[in-house]
């Protein structure tokens, strides 16, 4: 057992089980032991790798995407340039470095990371040295000015609830103990009335997630580009609607047991899109339907940017430049699972790449 695991088996000996998204917030976010405060997760030497550390075109094509959404808007400035979960700040540096070629907008860019790691901010300070930088524990404190924000795996780290139904009701998961060791169980099945409408597409067994914190984050970003303008781009892993246990652990690029090593192994869940989508609506911003990663990229012209970026590679990096694109993009790889999804104002033109919602 890891030290975080003796204190939540502690607690749970005294209070009972606990919620699943309390047991996941104190695994990533514990001031002392949680696997956010305590370490760099990225690359290599971490536990898994995204999006802007397999290739540099990731960032460039949503730093361009952004870049035409500030032309159609009028070229506001100031405005906010923000990202939520920035990583090591490689996303960020690599859209600033795009949106160069655009006369006048890093001039009036601002730049804003939300980030809980003091780990984390350190290894952003270093990337995107040169850069004003204001930091964020939540969205709340972003500025009120037009809004440029990009959350690319931020909304799978956020903590979850699962719920299996059982009859016209639903039993909770929970983590208890089972001896010396962490395990899950299920709390006895009650009514749950923001699941209430989810009877009439599940059936007895099935398990539904559901994320509380994810809602009032989207709440607080639409409301301000409805108010402000901007537009805001969430990439993710995950599907419209929750169905099923997605709830994983990655630890050294494998995954392992959720519950056997607490504050050691990155854990996340396949997102849900459509209460997003409900909740950036509710305050006054449009939203677009739901395109994959690859075919959002190929229509932001990634594969032309490749092809650019292959003329002075050869061997083995040409043959790495080749696999990163294919990575990003193929059906086979992230470019289905992951998904996009933009908001944006309701009088304001849909960020390039994007489809209008059908409903």
């Amino acid at each position: 057992m890891t030290a975080l695991g003796d204190i939540l088996a502690r607690r749970i000996a005294l209070e009972g089980p606990m919620r699943l998204d309390h047991y996941m917030a104190e695994c990533l976010l514990h001031p002392d032991h949680g696997y956010y405060a305590t370490r760099d997760p990225f690359g290599r030497a971490g536990d898994f790798i995204t999006a802007p550390e397999i290739s540099q075109m990731f960032g460039e094509m949503l730093g361009l995407c952004l870049a035409q959404v500030w032309l159609d808007q009028g070229r506001p400035a100031p405005f906010a340039l923000a990202e939520c979960g920035p990583g090591r700040g490689t996303l960020m540096a690599d859209m600033l470095r795009a949106m160069r070629a655009v006369p006048g907008m890093t001039g009036a860019a601002q730049v804003h990371l939300v980030e809980a790691s003091p780990t984390l901010r350190a290894a952003q300070r270093d990337r995107l040295r040169g850069h004003a930088v204001s930091w964020h524990d939540t969205v709340e404190t972003l500025p009120g000015m037009p809004l440029f924000l990009v959350a690319n795996e931020f909304f799978d780290a956020l903590p979850i609830r699962q719920f299996e139904r059982r009859g016209a009701m639903w039993a909770e998961r929970q983590v208890g103990l089972a001896g010396d060791r962490l395990a899950p169980g299920l709390a006895p099945p009650v009514p749950f009335a923001p699941l209430q409408e989810r009877l009439n597409d599940t059936r007895e067994g099935d398990i539904v997630e559901t994320c509380p914190a994810a809602e009032p984050i989207v709440a607080a970003i639409a409301g301000r580009i409805a108010r402000h303008g901007g537009a805001a781009i969430f990439v993710d892993y995950g599907d419209w609607r929750s169905l099923g246990d997605t709830f994983q652990a990655l630890k050294d690029h494998r995954p392992c047991d959720p519950f056997a090593a607490p504050g050691e192994a990155d854990l996340t869940a396949h997102v849900a899109f459509e209460p997003l989508a409900r909740a950036a609506r509710a305050q006054g911003a449009a939203v677009s339907a739901l395109v994959p990663q690859g075919v959002l990229l190929e229509r932001l012209g990634i594969t032309a940017r490749a092809q650019a970026l292959a003329q002075g590679l050869a061997g083995a990096a040409l043959e790495n430049h080749v696999a990163a694109h294919r990575r990003l993009t193929h059906p086979a790889e992230m470019g289905q699972l992951f998904r996009t999804l933009a908001i944006h104002p309701r009088q304001a033109p849909l960020p390039p790449g994007f489809d209008a919602a059908k409903v």
